[in-house]
């Protein structure tokens, strides 16, 4: 267990339900970022959620490096619609 971390003044589920003036004012808050930047960093969240596949929607083809059992790239890839019925379970994340 890590100790003395920061801890953050709201919960996900708090940040969440705010609105934008309450979000900025946890951000300047607890990071040294500006208001200009924090503009800049919703302008662009904003522009790329418009982007994002809605729940329920058909998943747009990717292609995808395989990891071995030591999260190391294998060399292979495959691609989403070659899995096309049949069950796939994808895991997004950074493995670096």
């Amino acid at each position: 267990m890590r100790e003395n971390l920061p801890t953050s003044p709201v919960t996900l589920d708090e940040y969440d339900a705010m609105d934008r003036a309450g979000k900025l004012a946890v951000w300047l808050e607890i990071s040294d970022i500006t208001e200009a930047d924090f503009d800049a960093h919703m302008g662009r969240e904003m522009a790329r959620e418009a982007s994002v596949p809605k729940v329920g929607s058909l998943a747009p083809d990717f292609v995808a490096d395989v990891l071995g059992p030591n999260r190391q790239r294998t060399g292979e890839q495959i691609r989403l619609s070659d899995l096309r019925g049949k069950p796939a379970g994808i895991i997004f994340g950074s493995y670096t």
